[in-house]
């Protein structure tokens, strides 16, 4: 506030400057048109060879004089001299208009005194006719106005001041009530909201957008607390199991079954492995912005069919292909607690899409891995090529209970697994299916569940790239 009160008075004072000489020029341009008009009227005068003597001049601020070349008087108003002239002949170029300003004693008057020269002719003779105009009224007029500037200059800067304190404050003090906020919040480190002014102005739309953006770091910080916590259980669960494994085996010292300990050691590091590389892929798809890029160099062409027959062929024991009008692989696979069936049915032709390769395999086992753990006899896998040239349908259905309504969104979430699906998960940390939206949507994908009557069916949504060749 200090610098804009500075500022301000600096401002007033050139504008204070400024307006004296303009003041000052304009007045000065006023006595020297009124010189000159009486100077013309005498000139003309001159020139008819009607110069009456004394010169009649309106006013007491005007004196009048007509020089020859000779610096003789010629004519002159009432209260001139008619001795000596106002300006010397050797000051008087003879040509042109000309103004000067001489001291006021010469003419009997206090102060500066302008004087203007008009060239005319008398009797067929040059002659030049002087007229002098006193500048006090000028002076005086400069003066007072500079008087009141100096008094009502300090005045008008301290009233500012004043006003410009009381405005300043009232504008900042919604901004210090936000400081104290954010400082109270900080010093207590917990959600919390900052004061919204009444006003609807600028302070009004920052602090709402400050409060939207704490619930953002709020939620944000929650959902990172309970990703910390479920991570930390999904850990703890293997270490715990190993741990429990090694410390029987070492009270049952030689009657330890060595052999089953290590594969039951093996299992568990596998899922450990398994855990770690999936909170990997998460912390990884969360900078998504960052790997754009990257993500779209790495992309190349799919052909969708070919894929399904290369993630159904994980599962051991493959039959023989179906119908060559409707291509199929079938796959028996041993899930936790039942044996599927797993069918893969290709289009007639090839389903080209654009993604990188490991991305959507790693989705279609994710899916394909989910459906053959709560499948009762079957997984089928299917492409169907684009109706509306956008996007190819992609779905794996099995014949298990299936997901309610109400929890089909609720289990795209990190470690969210249902009642039923913990009951008869063997090893799954609940992570599957949300990399598998992240990977879709950072393919340009959807994903979405629906009924199979009975069963379950994912439908995958790819976009279409054409064939290639």
């Amino acid at each position: 506030m200090v610098l804009g009160v500075a500022g301000l008075s600096v401002g007033l004072a050139l504008g204070g400057v400024v307006l004296l000489v303009a003041l000052g020029w304009t007045l000065q341009r006023t006595v020297d048109e009124e010189a000159f008009r009486t100077a013309d009227a005498v000139a003309r005068l001159a020139g008819e060879d009607a110069l009456p003597d004394p010169l009649p001049v309106a006013g007491g601020q005007l004196r009048v004089q007509v020089v020859d070349s000779a610096g003789r008087i010629r004519a002159a108003s009432i209260d001139a001299d008619r001795l000596v002239p106002m300006v010397r002949p050797d000051q008087l170029s003879g040509t042109g208009r000309q103004r000067t300003v001489v001291p006021g004693q010469r003419l009997g008057w206090e102060g500066p005194v302008r004087v203007v020269a008009v060239p005319a002719r008398s009797a067929g003779e040059p002659v030049t006719v002087l007229v002098g105009r006193s500048t006090v009224d000028v002076r005086h007029a400069t003066q007072a106005a500079r008087t009141v500037l100096l008094v009502a200059f300090p005045l008008l800067v301290g009233l500012l001041a004043v006003v410009a304190w009381r405005v300043v404050g009232a504008t900042l003090r919604p901004v210090e009530a936000l400081r104290s906020g954010a400082a109270e919040i900080t010093g207590r480190d917990a959600a919390g909201r900052l004061p919204v002014p009444a006003s609807q102005d600028e302070i009004h739309r920052l602090a709402v957008t400050l409060n939207d953006m704490l619930d953002r770091l709020a939620a944000a910080r929650a959902r990172q607390r309970s990703f910390l916590a479920d991570a930390a259980h999904e850990l703890r669960s293997p270490l715990t199991n190993m741990r429990t494994e090694l410390e029987v085996a070492q009270r049952l010292g030689d009657r330890t079954d060595w052999p089953a300990v290590a594969a039951d050691l093996l299992t568990d590091t596998e899922r450990l492995g398994r855990l770690v590389d999936d909170l990997l892929l998460l912390a990884r798809l969360d900078e998504q912005p960052a790997q754009q890029a990257d993500h779209l160099r790495a992309a190349e062409p799919v052909e969708l069919g070919a894929l399904l027959t290369e993630v159904a062929a994980r599962w051991p024991d493959p039959v023989a292909a179906g119908p060559a009008v409707s291509p199929e692989v079938t796959v028996v696979g041993a899930g936790p607690a039942v044996a599927s069936e797993v069918t893969v049915v290709a289009a007639a032709g090839p389903a080209w899409t654009v993604g990188v390769p490991d991305e959507l395999r790693r989705v279609l086992g994710n899916l394909v891995d989910n459906a053959v753990r709560h499948a009762r006899t079957r997984v089928v896998l299917a492409v169907e090529p684009a109706a509306d040239g956008a996007y190819h349908l992609v779905t794996v259905t099995d014949d298990g209970p299936g997901i309610p309504v109400a929890d089909r969104e609720r289990v795209f979430r990190r470690f969210a697994r249902l009642d039923e699906g913990r009951a008869r998960d063997a090893g799954g940390a609940g992570l599957g299916l949300a990399i598998v939206r992240e990977l879709v949507r950072r393919g340009g994908g959807t994903i979405a569940l629906d009924d199979a009557h009975p069963g379950l069916t994912v439908r995958l949504h790819l976009p279409v790239l054409p064939d290639p060749d």
